[in-house]
This record gives structure tokens, sequence and C-alpha cells, in this order.
């Protein structure tokens, strides 16, 4: 990961969702890159997000809310902390601007044949905050039904 935790990085801290998009790299670059897109998929099934700020550079702040289906709102603060261009991002999120909770997340794009194989690794500070972040918020599966949703906004626009 381009900014990890201090210790050595420990899979038991990490959550890694994979997903093959059948969609050229530069598509699903856009659907990350760009706020109109990013409102329509990003989050899981069920989740909508409003966003208040979105500069895409490192250093730059996505400051949004995810709206679950129950009515409950989740704030949210990104800090980009590495863009490569059809690559990787990378970013410390947390829910608040100074919030100390912090966990770090970077996505690669792959290029795989006509389409983009995305990894998306989450690295939490301990292994008992992502126990915790899988048990309390199902982070897991979100981060499966999170994919699924890019993948089918950018599968449909390549159709």
């Amino acid at each position: 990961m381009t900014e990890a935790f201090p210790e050595t990085a420990d899979p038991a801290r990490m959550i890694v969702t994979e997903r093959l998009v059948a969609a050229p790299v530069e598509k699903v670059w856009a659907a990350w890159t760009e706020p109109e897109s990013l409102n329509k998929w990003f989050g899981p099934d069920g989740f909508r997000l409003t966003t208040r700020a979105f500069d895409f550079r490192v250093g730059g702040v996505w400051d949004f809310t995810m709206h679950g289906p129950d009515g409950t709102d989740y704030p949210n603060w990104v800090v980009f902390t590495a863009v490569d261009r059809h690559r990787r991002i990378a970013w410390r999120h947390s829910e608040a601007e100074h919030d100390t909770n912090v966990f770090v997340t970077s996505c690669d794009f792959i290029a795989e044949g006509a389409g983009t194989r995305l990894r998306l690794v989450a690295e939490f500070p301990s292994v008992e905050e992502r126990e915790r972040v899988v048990r309390d918020h199902g982070a897991v599966e979100g981060g499966v039904q999170t994919l699924g949703r890019l993948a089918a906004l950018v599968e449909a626009d390549a159709g």
C-alpha cells in the first residue's frame, strides 16, 4: 500500500476485495474519479451518497455521507494519498476531518484483456478494529456489493 500503518503489514488487519469488470481501465477510472459517477454507485446495495466536496488530487479531500436504506447517515472523510492515473488510488478514510479512527485504503486498476481487475485493500490499525468493522458494518459484503454496483454501471455504459 502507498501509506500504511507503522507496523509491518498484517493480512489479519486487511479486507481485500477483487472484481473483474468488463470495461476498459479508462472507463472504470472515470467512474472512480468523477463525483457524478461516484454518487451513482459508491456504497453497498441500497445506499445513496451525498458528496459535499471532492478534490481528486494527492492531499485533496472527498467529504461525503452514505445514506443507508434504513435512513441511517454515515459521514465519511477521505484524504487522497496517491493518485496514479489509470493505475492506483490510495486514501486515508475516517468519519470526520479530525477523527483519529482512521484506516487506509488503496484500489489498483489492472488491465486484463478488454476488462479491468480491481483490487481494493483496506488496512485497519488493528485486528480488533477490522473485526469490529466487519461485525458492525458488514464491511466484507459491503465491499463486494460496492464493486458490484460499479461493475453494473460501467458495464451497462460499455455494452
